[in-house]
C-alpha cells in the first residue's frame, strides 16, 4: 500500500521540484508565515532587555 503525501498548506499531493509543498504558491505562503511570525518556536521568552540599543 502506497500512500501519497499531502502538502502541508493546503492537502493537495506533493509535487517533487516543490518538495514539501505541491507548488510555489504553497512555498511562498508558508514563507511569509515565517516572515511575519506567523509560527513560533516553543520556549521561554526572551527577556526584555536583549533588545534594547542604547
Amino acid at each position: 500500500m502506497t500512500t501519497t503525501r499531502k502538502c502541508p498548506i493546503c492537502r493537495k499531493p506533493r509535487v517533487a521540484e516543490h518538495t514539501p509543498f505541491c507548488s510555489t504558491r504553497c512555498r511562498d505562503r508558508d514563507l511569509m508565515q515565517w516572515l511575519e511570525d506567523g509560527y513560533a518556536l516553543p520556549g521561554p521568552a526572551a527577556p526584555t532587555d536583549e533588545f534594547e540599543q542604547d
